[in-house]
């Protein structure tokens, strides 16, 4: 799924090759994947891009007073077409879900644009059409954006004091926490050095400031990993730079011991246990069924 650094990575990619370009066209081909119906997507035609922005995980193009906003969910992406085929695409069982054509430098048609797929059977993918940002359910919902200037150490403490969940699950709170998804805050979490069960509300000050920090480092060093890459660079780059993520059964990169995973209905979570948890591995659910 992408999180806030890809999604930070497309905003500055597509920033730089829509703005000033104008619509052609704007294609649904998958029946789900529109969440409005007034404005129509075809009210974007004709019109010129004035920027692209981030909200969160949502991406937001900005053209002729109307907003594009684009959540990629689980199995979302953008892919960036230099010259977009003639006609309109066929719809039917493949991954393309919306196509977005640009109009020529002479206004002809073929300059360009985006195709937006989704992989798999759980169609998520999710693009509004609307006036303001805010009148997506999901913008409207979100917490402090972490890498905002305002997101002081303070306000990070104010979001965690009295809180009864663990942390991870807070973490990927999008209305406390704009941006971060499973992967990043187990990333956080490694960099913290703090188990990822542990109660949100029961840190200690110290833990708070380790924390606080751990989130602002590893989103910064990762926003900078992925500026300047293609769209279609962005995932292989987030795979290599993740330390723990994903990384069952390999050597933690700081001590050595074995990279260990709790898993869910839905996902799973990776930590090292020499680093975060005193050595001591975390109770998995789906492994102490299958064992007794």
């Amino acid at each position: 799924m992408p999180e806030l650094p890809e999604v930070e990575a497309l905003r500055d990619f597509l920033d730089d090759r829509l703005k000033g370009r104008s619509v052609e066209r704007v294609t649904p081909v998958a029946v789900s994947v529109l969440k409005t119906y007034e404005p129509q997507p075809s009210a974007l035609e004709g019109q010129v891009f004035t920027g692209v922005s981030r909200h969160g995980k949502f991406l937001d193009m900005e053209a002729g007073g109307l907003h594009l906003v684009v959540h990629l969910a689980r199995a979302g992406w953008l892919r960036w077409r230099d010259s977009v085929p003639p006609g309109p695409p066929r719809p039917g069982k493949g991954p393309l879900a919306l196509r977005l054509s640009l109009a020529g430098p002479e206004q002809g048609g073929d300059g360009g644009g985006f195709d937006l797929t989704e992989a798999g059977t759980r169609k998520r993918l999710a693009v509004y059409c609307v006036h303001d940002p805010s009148q997506v359910p999901g913008v409207a919902r979100l917490g402090p954006d972490p890498l905002a200037d305002g997101f002081t150490r303070e306000v990070f403490a104010g979001l965690l004091r009295g809180e009864r969940h663990r942390i991870k699950g807070l973490l990927r709170d999008q209305s406390v926490i704009a941006g971060v998804g499973n992967a990043y805050s187990d990333e956080i979490l490694h960099a913290a050095l703090l188990s990822p069960f542990k109660i949100a509300g029961e840190l200690s000050e110290e833990e708070v400031t380790g924390l606080y920090e751990a989130l602002r480092t590893t989103l910064r060093e990762a926003v900078e990993r992925s500026r300047g890459l293609a769209a279609g660079e962005l995932k292989a780059e987030k795979k290599t730079g993740l330390r723990v993520h994903g990384r069952t059964g390999q050597p933690c990169p700081v001590c050595g011991d074995t990279v260990r995973e709790v898993s869910f209905s839905d996902s799973s979570l990776q930590y090292c246990a020499t680093c975060q948890t005193g050595g001591k591995p975390l109770a998995d659910r789906r492994m102490s069924r299958l064992l007794k």
